[in-house]
C-alpha cells in the first residue's frame, strides 16, 4: 500500500467485455465473460486528487463521480487505498446501457482494473471485484457480482458467496456465443421487482439439479450435460414475459442446434451457447428472422467465451 507512484505508468487503455450472467439457472451465481463486444476506457493518474469523468458515446451516463459505476466504483477503491490520488477518466461504451450483457459491471470492473494498474497493483483480484461491486448497486440497487467477477477473472465464475465473497473459476469451454439484443429497455432494477419472492420446494430442487450438472459439465467438458441443464424453472418463466420473441428463439435455436441457452442477465439480450461457428451463425440468422418478424430492431453478436476478462491495451 506504500508503494510509490513515481515510476508507474500516468496512464493505461483497458477492453472492460460484456458478460452474460445467470448463464440460465445459476441466477446471482453465474457468470461468463465474451469476447465483444467491449468498453474501452481510457484512465490516466493526475498530480492533482479528484476523479473526473467524460463519456465519448451517446447514452449521457452520469459523470458525478458518486453517481457513475465507474466512479462509485473507483471511490471504493480509493477509500481502501488510504492516500490521495487523483484520476481522469474517458469511457467509451460500445456496450448498451440496460442490454442485458452487463454494461454496468463492464464499466466498474474496467475502471478498477485500470486504477490498480496505475497505481501499482497494490489490490488483488478478490479485492477488484468487492470495489466493482459498488459500481453495481449505483446500477441496480443491489451489491452482486455475477457479471463482475468474470470480467476481472475472465472465462466463467462462480459465485458461493457474496458476503464474504468467495469466487470460483471454473473452465472455459470452447464454446461459441449467440447474443441477440432486441432494442428494448429491461431496467435490473425492474426485472428484480417481478420475481417470486418464494419459491415451491420442486422447482428449487430441479433448480439445484440444473446447476450442479451445468458446472460439472463445465468441470468434464460435457457438452450434452452443458444442453441438458441450461434449464431455469425459477427465473425464466417470469422475466421472459418481459421479451417479445424469447420463445420464439430459444426454440428456433435449439432446432438449429444450439446446446441451449436463455436470457442474458435480466434481459432483454437473449443468448446461445453452440459447439461450432457454422452452427452459430444459423442460430444468428433464426434471431434475426424473428426480430425482422416482429418487427424490432436488434443487433446480434457471434463470439467465444474471453478467458481474460479486462485487457490492458495500452499503458
Amino acid at each position: 500500500m506504500n508503494q510509490s507512484t513515481g515510476n508507474l505508468p500516468k496512464s493505461v487503455t483497458v477492453q472492460s467485455p460484456a458478460s452474460v450472467a445467470n448463464l440460465v439457472c445459476g441466477f446471482d451465481v453465474l457468470g461468463m465473460s465474451l469476447s465483444n463486444p467491449y468498453d474501452l476506457m481510457k484512465v490516466e493518474r493526475t498530480d492533482a486528487t479528484g476523479i473526473t469523468i467524460r463519456h465519448t458515446d451517446e447514452y449521457q451516463l452520469p459523470t458525478a463521480p458518486e453517481q457513475n459505476v465507474a466512479g462509485a466504483a473507483l471511490l471504493a477503491l480509493l477509500h481502501e487505498y488510504a492516500r490521495p490520488a487523483g484520476f481522469d477518466i474517458t469511457i467509451t461504451k460500445c456496450i448498451k446501457p440496460g442490454s442485458g450483457l452487463g454494461s454496468s459491471a463492464a464499466s466498474a470492473a474496467g475502471m478498477v482494473v485500470a486504477a490498480n494498474h496505475l497505481l501499482g497493483a497494490p489490490f488483488g483480484k478478490e479485492d477488484l471485484v468487492r470495489f466493482a461491486m459498488a459500481g453495481e448497486k449505483v446500477a441496480s440497487g443491489v451489491k452482486h457480482a455475477d457479471n463482475i467477477a468474470p470480467c476481472i477473472y475472465g472465462g466463467i465464475t462462480l459465485i458461493r458467496s457474496i458476503f464474504p465473497l468467495d469466487i470460483v473459476t471454473l473452465p472455459a469451454p470452447r464454446l461459441f456465443v449467440v447474443a441477440v439484443h432486441p432494442q428494448i429497455e429491461v431496467k435490473t432494477s425492474d426485472a428484480r421487482q417481478i420475481l417470486r419472492k418464494e419459491v415451491l420446494l420442486k422447482d428449487a430442487i430441479k433448480q439445484w439439479g440444473n446447476i450442479a450438472g451445468l458446472v460439472a459439465g463445465l468441470l468434464k467438458n460435457d457438452y450434452s450435460l452443458i444442453g441438458r441443464s441450461l434449464e431455469d424453472v425459477i427465473i425464466e418463466p417470469v422475466r421472459s414475459m418481459l421479451i417479445p420473441g424469447f420463445a420464439e428463439v430459444k426454440k428456433g435455436s435449439k432446432e438449429a442446434g444450439a446446446l441451449g441457452g436463455g436470457i442474458s442477465g435480466s434481459g432483454p439480450s437473449i443468448f446461445m451457447l453452440c459447439e461450432q461457428e457454422g452452427i452459430a451463425h444459423e442460430v444468428e440468422k433464426v434471431m434475426q428472422e424473428v426480430f425482422n418478424q416482429i418487427g424490432i430492431a436488434y443487433h446480434t453478436h457471434v463470439t467465444t467465451v474471453n478467458p481474460t476478462g479486462v485487457t490492458i491495451v495500452d499503458g
